[in-house]
């Protein structure tokens, strides 16, 4: 039996794979980036934070693209895409939400409710990718909205540090409920979350 050999794990991706590679490494720099924005106050690092996340949203759309050019997809390809919308669409926008401001305990709970929905989605699609392709190469429709829409709710956070509204300034304000902190701004989370898990058909494109 001959020893394994370094790297052959790496020799079987193919193009597409190193693109949804990249969208996993920009999420992981916009958690970077959003834990130096915690460290130092510096608003320009949510701007990367937010710049990161709109990058792994291109590179998530290219990979689509070139394993349908190529022809050539796995299914270590669809899981490796999943987990990297994982961090770049469902974490790291609710750590960038958390860095903003949405700290309460009811803020968490909520944010943590929008990556659990975002895993569920991902699940239920990678488990009836087959069945909805009806034997072809394409999925027909989407149930639930794409895990990659968060984008929108990056924008939101992006245009709230542009006007400073952060902390205690976050728009529509700050409420005690039970004596914890709560920011209504966080229910665009719980609506986003609640949608990807819904059974609502979208087209796939």
């Amino acid at each position: 039996m001959s020893p394994p050999k370094p790297f052959s794990m790496i020799r079987e991706f193919h193009l597409a794979d190193w693109f949804t590679l990249s969208n996993a490494l920009c999420g992981m720099g916009a958690l970077f980036s959003t834990m130096t924005y915690l460290q130092t106050a510096e608003a320009v690092h949510l701007y990367f934070a937010s710049g990161l996340i709109l990058l792994a949203f291109l590179f998530d759309v290219l990979d689509g693209h070139i394993a349908r050019w190529r022809r050539k997809s796995s299914a270590m390809g669809l899981e490796l895409d999943s987990l990297a919308d994982v961090i770049s669409f469902g974490v790291a926008p609710a750590a960038i939400a958390y860095a903003c401001g949405m700290q309460g305990l009811l803020d968490r709970i909520l944010l943590l409710f929008f990556v659990v929905c975002g895993v569920s989605r991902l699940a239920r699609y990678n488990v009836t990718a087959e069945k909805l392709s009806e034997g072809g190469d394409k999925v027909k429709y989407f149930e639930g909205t794409p895990i990659p829409t968060s984008l929108i709710l990056v924008a939101v956070l992006a245009l709230a540090v542009w006007q400073g509204a952060l902390g205690d300034h976050l728009w529509l304000g700050v409420f005690y409920i039970g004596g914890f902190q709560f920011h209504p701004l966080t229910l665009m989370f719980a609506i986003s979350g609640s949608l990807m898990i819904s059974r609502i058909k979208i087209p796939k494109l």
